[in-house]
C-alpha cells in the first residue's frame, strides 16, 4: 500500500508544464493574475487565523499556570 502512494509523489518538470498549460487553457492568460492574488489571500488569511488560535492556546495555557 505505502509503495503505491509513494509512486504518486510530486510531479515533475514535464508534469508542471502540462499542468500549466491545461489551467491557462481553462481559465486563459488574464484570469491567471487574478486567481492568483485570491489564492494568496487566502493563504494569508489562513496563516492569521492559524497564528490567532496558537496564541490563544499559548496564553490558555500561561493562564493555567498562574493558578
Amino acid at each position: 500500500m505505502t509503495n503505491s502512494i509513494l509512486a504518486f509523489g510530486m510531479p515533475g518538470g514535464w508534469e508542471l508544464v502540462i499542468i500549466v498549460l491545461v489551467i491557462v487553457l481553462l481559465f486563459g492568460a488574464k484570469k491567471i493574475p487574478e486567481l492568483a492574488k485570491g489564492l494568496g489571500r487566502g493563504i494569508r488569511e489562513f496563516k492569521d487565523a492559524s497564528k490567532e488560535i496558537k496564541d490563544e492556546i499559548d496564553n490558555g495555557i500561561k493562564d493555567e499556570d498562574k493558578k
